[in-house]
């Protein structure tokens, strides 16, 4: 126990410690003080009174133990139950880190409002678009902004696209033109052709509404666009209230699986290396708890990496798909996963290039070239005003800057740590290009839009 006394001489050591002088007089008293103390607690606490702004302040725990993190049955979760699974976040000082199950994309928007203090939550594994939108008051109650912190992104690729088995003739793939014959057949005979995606605005609306209009298909007057959760899509398909639909798996090999459909194209095969989810967090409790920040960042670096990791694969097919996380039997995630695709009708691939990428590729940097990319989509479709400052929203949202300074923190290789924001042009599969130096030549060029540039 610390005399009181001792007490006194530590206080008064702090009280002029912003001279020189008074920083030697604090270092000696300090030295004296452990002298006659004794264990590790006594070592570090007298430290850091002696030199509150020095190298501990950088090297510094966590401020809180734990945060309450929201995701979605995803196989782009993953991260985030692996680094719960596997103690990361303990490792790195938040053992009382909670991952909880979101019913949809809506809950986990209305969650990240209320905020844990609230009941809610205070970041989530989440689509790309939605913490700029949220950030913007876009889609919140009332139109109110919630700031948001783009942390991380939590993969690349391994999204899909699927067709109902009703549509096996003639077979529609990369090239959507085909389903113009299937959808002008429903309406002949007074039925909707109905595609679905998760979240209006988010990325598996612009995947899907990007595909069919390259295929010159108007997603909002030739057909009908709905939301529905990625665990109920494979149910919905099933009776029949849709006949197309964009998510990410395990959802496309449980509908092969299961005989219900087949999937038209994975969507790497319309743009390559492509993002989709992210980690991100409400901006007020980033800026309380920096240090906190950086450690959960560090735990999902760690857990992508340990994903990525071929040999990983079947443990972590059997983790996710656990009861309490996913509760998909292995057999519907471990081949996509793994690169083996079975497509539904006869057609298998078996090709790591599209699989889904959790560090490789610099899966995991939040590139904002991206997020310029996914607002412009969503400027496209009048999803958001075409006279938005994209370049101001992304940056107050983004935040590469801690993405850089956990990986550096983790020992990330600096050429793994990408020194520019940008990737630069992406080309998609129809020969359109997107530069993000130039965003309005990309929508010019676009055939079917519901903005005039």
């Amino acid at each position: 126990m610390i005399k009181r006394e001792d007490r006194r001489n530590i206080v008064k050591t702090t009280a002029d410690q912003g001279s020189p002088a008074g920083l030697e007089r604090a270092a000696h008293k300090s030295r004296r003080f452990l002298l006659q103390t004794s264990g590790a607690a006594a070592l570090l606490g007298a430290a850091k009174l002696a030199f509150p702004g020095g190298a501990f302040a950088q090297g510094a725990g966590p401020e809180v133990k734990g945060t309450k993190l929201g995701y979605i049955a995803l196989m782009d979760a993953s991260a985030l139950v692996i680094a719960k699974e596997k103690g990361l976040f303990a490792k790195h000082g938040m053992p009382d880190v909670e991952v909880l199950k979101q019913a949809s994309w809506p809950a986990t928007r209305d969650n990240l409002a209320l905020g844990s203090a609230s009941n809610g939550i205070d970041g989530a594994h989440i689509l790309s678009t939605m913490p700029y939108l949220i950030s913007a008051g876009k889609i919140t109650q009332n139109n109110v902004p919630v700031p948001m912190a783009m942390l991380a992104r939590l993969h690349l690729d391994g999204q899909s696209i699927s067709v109902s088995s009703e549509f096996k003739e003639p077979r529609v793939g990369v090239d959507a033109s085909p389903l113009k014959a299937a959808i002008a057949a429903k309406r002949a005979k007074g039925k909707e052709f109905t595609g679905a995606h998760t979240f209006p605005g988010g990325t598996h609306d612009l995947w899907i509404r990007y595909w069919l209009a390259a295929g010159g298909i108007d997603p909002d007057n030739d057909m009908k666009l709905i939301p529905v959760p990625p665990p109920q899509m494979v149910a919905n398909m099933k009776v029949g209230n849709m006949d197309t639909f964009c998510v990410a798996e395990p959802w496309h090999g449980q509908l092969v699986n299961q005989g219900i459909g087949y999937t038209a194209l994975t969507t790497d095969e319309s743009w390559p290396l492509h993002p989709d989810k992210s980690f991100a967090m409400r901006a007020e409790w980033v800026n309380r708890n920096p240090n906190a920040t950086r450690a959960l960042l560090m735990a999902i670096f760690e857990a992508q990496q340990w994903c990525d990791k071929t040999e990983n694969k079947h443990s972590l097919a059997e983790i996710v798909g656990k009861r309490q996380w996913f509760n998909v039997p292995v057999s519907d995630i471990v081949g996509r996963l793994r690169g083996e695709f079975d497509y539904g009708f006869g057609k298998t691939a078996t090709n790591t290039k599209q699989i889904m990428k959790f560090w490789q590729d610099h899966a995991s940097f939040p590139w904002q070239s991206h997020d310029a990319y996914m607002l412009y989509e969503n400027m496209r479709w009048g999803k958001i005003e075409a006279a938005m400052d994209v370049k101001a929203l992304i940056a107050k949202v983004s935040r590469v800057d801690l993405w850089r300074d956990a990986a550096k923190a983790l020992g990330v290789p600096a050429d793994q740590i990408p020194s520019s924001n940008s990737r630069g042009k992406e080309t998609f599969f129809d020969g359109k290009v997107f530069d993000p130096e130039n965003p309005n030549a990309y929508l010019k060029s676009l055939a079917i839009k519901r903005v005039e540039v």
